[in-house]
């Protein structure tokens, strides 16, 4: 049997062009190299999972290459250190010592230290100077997840670039391209669940990715990644707004009362729930369809709900959610407080007046 090899390190970025979500920070890069103007001392600081070491390292790579008039190989010429594991003085001293040699092989020696708020700060004085004053030959890329845990005195000396986390649409539009190169059935919500999940990390939603293919054995249906990534898809919060919108108080309750059962999360189910109304609210008018992150047969499915809604009850609604999600870690009873919330919501202009305490 062969190995199997994740897809996070499987469809890992080896060029700028295949980095996904950073096009400002690889396009300075890329330009940064054209034009011979790149730091000595870069800082790639960001959420986890959205490229920073992957960008460090095709740009250690291109570096020597841009210089080169043949095919040699300059992997040589790269070190990487984990300061994680690797955060002592005597760690930097390491460096510190070794830099002052020049390259056999290429134009550059290059020094990528991931997860760089982990040194001390003993070892952050020690690397001062080499910072400040580098060989010619040398390049320094640090990357964090934490830039406030970096000595300002290091920041000041660092070409700082902010990763930013990736949308959903990207993380959707990338896991669609995956599997339709694998060649594996799959619906555009499941996806879309599934780059909602990551949070931004691209890293995570290749790992949720994984996972859910080994799950549906191929077949990525939007209920089974719901019932395994134990959230909830457009669909549910469909069917719950068709309840709330034609008043149905007691099959709301007990629709409700399903979803405890499965284990859904009250706080999740509250945050969901405001972004479908937020979803509503954008769908009402062209101009904010483009706002809503899902995909084009969800953004017309909102479109279609929120034709007999209008503007003035959408607002209320939202507000009434807003309300219960800031009382939400004070109540002492949270079933009941989202069950109130939802007889409330179903309460809303019924009859075309508003309801007095709402």
């Amino acid at each position: 049997m062969d190995a199997f090899v994740v897809s996070a390190l499987k469809y890992r970025p080896t060029a700028f062009s295949e980095v996904v979500g950073q096009e400002s920070i690889t396009q300075t890069l890329e330009n940064s190299l054209k034009t011979n103007q790149l730091a000595q001392a870069l800082l790639f600081c960001g959420p986890r999972g959205v490229g920073k070491t992957s960008c460090a390292r095709i740009l250690a790579k291109q570096i020597n290459s841009s210089d080169a008039s043949s095919t040699e190989d300059f992997a040589f010429n790269i070190f990487e250190l984990d300061a994680a594991s690797n955060n002592s003085v005597e760690d930097i001293r390491k460096i510190n010592e070794q830099v002052r040699i020049p390259p056999q092989v290429g134009s550059h020696k290059i020094y990528i230290i991931d997860e760089a708020h982990m040194l001390s700060n003993a070892a952050f004085n020690a690397f001062l100077k080499t910072l400040e004053e580098p060989p010619k030959h040398a390049i320094f890329i640090l990357a964090t997840t934490e830039k406030n845990r970096i000595i300002p005195t290091v920041l000041s000396r660092c070409q700082v670039y902010d990763f930013k986390r990736i949308s959903v649409q990207e993380i959707q539009a990338y896991l669609a391209k995956i599997a339709s190169k694998r060649e594996l059935q799959f619906e555009e919500n499941a996806l879309y669940l599934i780059a909602q999940k990551a949070e931004g990390a691209l890293r995570d939603a290749l790992s949720i990715f994984d996972r859910m293919v080994s799950f549906t054995q191929g077949n990525l249906s939007a209920t089974a990644v719901a019932d395994n990534l134990n959230l909830l898809d457009h669909q549910t919060y469909a069917a719950l707004g068709k309840l709330i919108f034609h008043n149905d108080i007691p099959q709301l309750l007990t629709s409700y009362d399903d979803l405890v059962k499965r284990g859904i999360d009250s706080m999740q189910f509250i945050n969901g729930l405001g972004d479908h109304f937020r979803n509503l609210m954008l769908a009402k008018d062209p101009k904010t369809v483009a706002l809503m992150e899902a995909g084009e047969s969800i953004k017309e499915a909102y479109q279609k709900d929120t034709e007999t809604l209008t503007s003035d009850y959408l607002l209320d609604a939202i507000a009434l959610i807003n309300t219960c999600e800031t009382h939400f870690k004070s109540v002492k009873n949270r079933r009941v407080h989202i069950e109130l919330t939802l007889m409330q919501l179903a309460s809303l202009h019924f009859n075309g007046e508003k309801k007095k305490g709402t």
